[in-house]
């Protein structure tokens, strides 16, 4: 069963892997290659995403290990100022001509004025091109507040909402500390449909405390009835250092055993299913095609700029010949952050040059999560010298997950089947292991 929670349009880091991740082939290989694939390699220096970092909660959920802070007072607008000067300044540092979607995520984004969202995309827009018809999604937290600005939000930008729904059980939300209820949800879910039909998405959890399969199936059911257009699934796992964390630790209270959660899971596809959904990546399902194209840009390893207290991001700085991706991560606290964005143009707290191998246990691992899995010719954009089926087609533990029907490796590309996909965590140590082997081989004949 699929462990990891993945956060919406953060940085996703796995174990193995650590905080290595993307870079950019060396422009000499452009030479032996055709075009079509050099060009191909061009825009993936020339485009990336922008993720957008609110750091404020009003209170903080008992589950929640993300890097979020209580307000102390109103620094709003100082906050929005830091975030459109830290834009500015990455996208000069970057290659990048053309920013092709936003995500503001948290925190609570939905707690910022309306006006922030407009800001930064002047900001953006100030310095490169922002594509035709972006996708800018918000993170919303379905309490009555947030559903009385999504018209604002919507008049400054804002054309995806993401609504953290996570439970129609009032107690459970209760228990998870949220501070609104199913109803208040629900509301907010319609409220945002009126909006911008067609582009809801709404966060659902499974494996509360306490919570059954019978119940579980009748909540999805009820969702949706009322839901939009896309759906992302998320299983509930207590992260160290949270309060959840705690009180499992202490007996208080017990989540379903792992059977239970592969059952959970299993049901939701199907009910999905049903309603019309087609599952497109492990935790997420769209309809009408209402894919989350700012995601996607992550799963198919494309560069991202993290902007905001404690964002993570991965392009290619200039100065560097083109050659090679960093790891950024900002600096967490917020008020540190700010100093930090005053007095230098931004808050980048590391940098860290990345290797060819981390780019291609990054293109695996992301891209394994799509159900459409990674093709031959997406494989060669980072890896023209050794193929797929170079890497994993003679290898004996590998063909073992092909012998099962877990993962099939074809004219298409490499891809899970529909039970690998829920063991996509456990297959992943054997084929980084196996990557690693064969890139150590190929390196050793130059």
């Amino acid at each position: 069963m699929i462990k990891h929670k993945m956060r919406a349009a953060g940085p996703v880091l796995v174990a193995g892997t650590g905080e290595r991740c993307l870079s950019a082939l060396n422009s000499r290989q452009f030479l032996t290659e055709d075009g079509a694939v050099s060009a191909q390699r061009e825009i993936l220096v020339k485009e990336a995403s922008l993720y957008i970092h609110w750091p404020y909660c009003l209170k903080r959920c008992s589950y929640c290990n993300f890097n979020k802070y209580i307000p102390k007072g109103d620094n709003n607008h100082i906050v929005s100022q830091c975030l459109q000067q830290e834009v500015a300044t990455l996208l000069q540092l970057s290659q990048v001509s053309r920013v092709t979607s936003v995500f503001l995520g948290g925190g609570t984004p939905s707690l910022a004025h309306p006006s922030t969202v407009s800001d930064i995309l002047e900001a953006v827009s100030r310095q490169v091109s922002l594509a035709h018809q972006a996708e800018v999604s918000l993170e919303v937290n379905p309490t009555p507040e947030g559903r009385a600005k999504l018209k604002d939000f919507s008049h400054a930008g804002v054309n995806r909402f993401s609504i953290g729904v996570q439970s129609l059980q009032n107690d459970d939300l209760s228990r998870l500390g949220r501070d609104h209820s199913a109803h208040h949800a629900l509301q907010t879910v319609e409220e945002a449909r009126r909006l911008r039909p067609g582009k809801v998405s709404v966060d659902v959890m499974f494996g509360r405390p306490g919570q059954s399969l019978a119940s579980w199936e009748a909540e999805l059911s009820e969702l949706l009835q009322l839901c939009d257009d896309h759906v992302s699934l998320y299983q509930l796992t207590p992260e160290r250092g949270t309060l959840l964390f705690k009180q499992i630790r202490g007996g208080e209270v017990t989540l379903p055993g792992d059977h239970v959660m592969a059952e959970m899971y299993e049901s939701a596809r199907r009910t999905l299913q049903r309603h019309g959904f087609e599952q497109y990546e492990v935790s997420n399902f769209a309809r009408n095609s209402e894919v989350s194209h700012h995601n996607m840009s992550y799963w198919k390893g494309r560069q991202y700029i993290g902007v905001g207290p404690g964002a993570h991001g991965r392009f290619v700085p200039l100065g560097l010949g083109g050659a090679h991706r960093e790891a950024r991560t900002q600096t967490l606290e917020p008020d540190v952050w700010i100093r930090e964005v005053r007095r230098h143009g931004h808050g980048t707290r590391r940098r860290i040059q990345l290797g060819h191998l981390a780019l291609l246990e990054e293109v695996l691992v992301m891209g394994l999560r799509m159900t459409e899995g990674i093709t031959h010719k997406h494989w060669q954009l980072f890896s023209p010298q050794l193929g797929l089926r170079d890497i994993f087609g003679s290898s004996a533990d590998v063909q073992e997950f092909f012998h099962r029907g877990q993962l099939t490796l074809d004219d298409g590309g490499l891809h899970c089947s529909r039970d690998g996909l829920a063991l996509l965590d456990s297959m992943l140590p054997t084929l980084l292991l196996e990557l690693e082997r064969q890139q150590t081989v190929e390196s050793a004949k130059s």
